[in-house]
């Protein structure tokens, strides 16, 4: 049998402050999303920028420490696994979403001070 990876590893700013829920379960999901800018000079020599923006979603104790800890305009570290989910819509529409599920993040601050959260293999989301 072969092996697969799927990793994802990106530095950026958060877009908009993290949002809670709890499932059924009780267990906690966090949602927020990251951008991340990449720059070039392109062949004219004209300096170019791009913005890619990146849904995230972290759960169980991760998910609490990105609520309590995290906020708009923050540069953060997000390591984890790209996940697409699918669902009808209300018109029954196909619709999909490419998250970046998080298994690690730290915060990056301006005063050289940095906060690290690893989870435990053990706690993969309830879907």
């Amino acid at each position: 049998m072969t092996r697969g990876l799927n990793k994802v590893m990106i530095i950026g700013n958060v877009g908009r402050d993290p949002e809670m829920r709890y499932m059924p379960s009780g267990k906690p999901v966090t949602s927020f999303s990251v951008a991340t800018t990449r720059s070039w000079t392109n062949s004219e020599g004209r300096r170019r920028e791009e913005t890619e923006w990146f849904n995230v979603v972290a759960w169980g104790n991760l998910a609490e420490i990105c609520k309590q800890h995290l906020h708009k305009g923050q540069q953060v570290y997000i390591e984890g696994r790209l996940q697409t989910r699918s669902w009808e819509d209300h018109e029954g529409k196909r619709r999909y979403r490419t998250e970046l599920v998080a298994n690690e993040m730290i915060m990056l601050s301006r005063q050289n001070e940095v906060v690290e959260h690893a989870v435990p293999a053990d706690e993969e989301p309830e879907w």
